[in-house]
């Protein structure tokens, strides 16, 4: 079982880190000039799949990082990393949609809602590494998901389907 005061205290400055390195990706891209290789790693547009982005890029960061101290401290590290980065990509949308479904978009809940994400996200992701013994299979098929969403935030950044989720809701376009 996971007792590590240390554990503890690097998903406390990951949950942090995520949250501030999410929340500079909202303006990189334009910061950048309209970089397509930052914009591959920032929100391009205000539609709700590029704000997905940033969460998932700087957990995936911060999961590099923390893979080495704890790749001997933690057996299943990596699903229970991608088990919280997907909730927190998860509870963006569900959370936008639900309550745009009453009332017009408010800033202060996309806010709110993409640091709340990335809290449960961490938590959970914490919570799980409690759960040992997991198999190396399960490990490798986290690698394998983590690794596909990966190349699907960079494919759909320059090839978004043409769906509400992809729409920038200010100009009506797609990706970049």
């Amino acid at each position: 079982m996971i007792k590590n005061r240390k554990v503890l205290i690097l998903e406390i400055i990951g949950t942090l880190f995520v949250i501030f390195l999410g929340t500079a990706l909202h303006f990189t891209f334009a910061l950048s000039g309209n970089s397509p290789i930052v914009g591959s790693f920032s929100a391009v547009n205000e539609s709700v799949w590029e704000h997905v982005k940033l969460p998932f890029w700087p957990s995936l960061f911060w999961l590099l990082i923390m893979m080495i101290p704890l790749r001997k401290t933690v057996s299943n590290f990596f699903s229970s990393k991608a088990i919280g980065i997907v909730l927190m990509m998860v509870i963006i949308p569900l959370v936008f949609y639900s309550y745009t479904a009453f009332t017009e978009e408010i800033l202060a809940i996309d806010i709110a809602t993409f640091m709340i994400s990335v809290i449960i996200g961490q938590v959970v992701s914490y919570s799980l590494y409690k759960q040992e013994n997991r198999s190396r299979l399960t490990e490798v098929v986290a690698i394998a998901v983590i690794a596909l969403l990966a190349i699907i935030f960079i494919m759909f950044t320059f090839y978004p389907p043409h769906l509400p989720i992809f729409m920038d809701s200010e100009t009506g376009h797609y990706g970049i």
